[in-house]
């Protein structure tokens, strides 16, 4: 339904299952029946304070009668349907008369839904972590060795009855050393799996860094200027980059994000890309790379770090060396990014290093309830300069967009391609690329 029928139909509804006439209803809201008539049939807007004053009559809030937060809870309540269970149909087609009738238990079943759907992305990460992450690895094996050198120490002095005191001291001592070890390895590992609020187990100086951008909403004001950056003032001091190589990788950042933004200035980028979304949803970024002379890498890197514009969705952004390791990440609503492991191998970011310095376009669909769409552009170039003997440095990246945005017909793009996070997490079933069983298969 167009969003202009938001409201009178919200209205309708409403003073229906009140059992109010519309005569009634016009007369406390101070307007004559026939208009309220075409505001209910959708052939009149209802301007913001008629909308205050029939929210007042219903005894509702006037948001509730707002049409973009009725857009947004319709579309909440369509995706918690798409997670039903099989043989479970809900009426997708009535989520605007439900709405309508029962707000607040809608606004329920829209923040279940919501929490569900966090719990999922927290289980994703756990069990990432959990497979892949060395550190835990070691972590764990320091509290088993730790435990197994007092559990012999403390044998020792439990079988040997005339053991000398001075080697009994040096047990003592050893078992006291051994428990205080323990105790702080656990700490430790209780404080890294603590990841019960936002993505800030850190694990690494990758994770520190991505973690610093992430409170930065992945846009720092200080690249858009044009003098020289002090690396050092701009990191000193931030919570999550906790260690010097961290510091070292966020310099590195900045450094570079300044040379992209040189490249693509905001007051030129930013009107062509409003302009290209304007037309039809006409997303090439081919014909930004050639306007402003830059590689794709390099443009893909600066729509990842642009503030939010109006009219321009938010980019997503992978980037892998030639091990196929993900080296940054810059996460979408949507496409899940693994922090560890391999990534799916399906992944247009992947193709394109099987190519260099050929692009790669694709449609592809994530896994998900209900799946989403994204164009993804994908491109492998080299990081060292051009060289007749090796090694080869390769680096591909690849941009995320979402299809709604980037295409004006996403369902005349023909079949996507079907890709996932990574296998251990993926639901897809019979998948041709699968590296091992998935733990949230159905």
């Amino acid at each position: 339904m167009a969003r202009s029928a938001l409201s009178g139909t919200r209205i309708r509804t409403l003073r229906t299952a009140r059992r109010l006439g519309q005569a009634d209803l016009a007369r406390m809201a101070g307007i004559s029946p026939s208009y309220l008539n075409l505001i209910e049939h959708n052939r009149r807007r209802a301007s913001p304070r008629l909308i205050e004053a029939i929210a007042g009559a219903l005894q509702i809030p006037a948001e509730a009668l707002d049409e973009s937060a009725g857009d947004a809870q319709i579309e909440a309540l369509r995706a918690a349907a798409a997670r039903a269970a099989p043989g479970t149909e809900p009426e997708t087609d009535r989520a605007e008369e439900f709405l309508g009738r029962f707000p607040g238990w809608a606004a329920l079943l829209t923040q279940v839904h919501a929490q569900a759907e966090g719990q999922e992305r927290t289980i994703e990460r756990l069990s990432d972590r959990m497979a892949h992450d060395p550190n835990l690895s070691a972590a764990l094996n320091e509290i088993v060795a730790a435990v197994t050198s007092v559990q012999s120490t403390a044998a020792i002095l439990a079988e040997s009855d005339d053991l000398d005191p001075v080697w009994r001291s040096r047990f003592h001592t050893n078992i006291h050393t051994d428990s205080v070890r323990l105790a702080n390895a656990a700490e430790a590992l209780v404080a890294f799996l603590d990841t019960s609020g936002e993505e800030t187990g850190l694990a690494a100086p990758q994770e520190e860094l991505e973690s610093w951008l992430e409170r930065q909403a992945y846009h720092v004001e200080a690249v858009e200027r044009g003098e020289a950056l002090d690396g050092a003032l701009l990191t000193d001091g931030q919570a999550e980059l906790a260690s010097a190589p961290a510091r070292k990788l966020a310099v590195a950042w900045l450094e570079r994000a300044q040379s992209d933004a040189r490249a693509l200035p905001l007051d030129r980028l930013m009107p062509a890309l409003v302009a290209m979304f304007a037309r039809n949803h006409d997303f090439a970024p081919e014909r930004l790379a050639q306007e402003f002379d830059v590689s794709l890498a390099q443009l893909f890197r600066r729509l990842a770090w642009l503030p939010p514009v109006q009219g321009v969705p938010r980019f997503g952004l992978a980037v892998c060396d030639g091990s196929g390791t993900l080296t940054l990440r810059r996460p979408v609503e949507g496409f899940a990014l693994p922090r560890f492991g391999g990534a799916c191998p399906l992944w247009p970011l992947y193709q394109a290093l099987l190519q260099p310095d050929r692009p790669v376009r694709t449609l592809v669909e994530f896994a998900g309830r209900p799946p989403a769409r994204f164009v993804a552009h994908a491109v492998a170039e080299a990081r060292n300069a051009l060289r007749f003997e090796p090694p080869y440095i390769w680096e591909a990246s690849m941009l995320i967009t979402p299809a709604s945005a980037a295409l004006s017909d996403p369902e005349g793009q023909g079949a996507p391609l079907a890709v996932g996070s990574s296998c251990r997490i993926c639901p897809r079933a019979g998948c041709a690329a699968r590296r091992e069983p998935s733990i949230v298969a159905g």
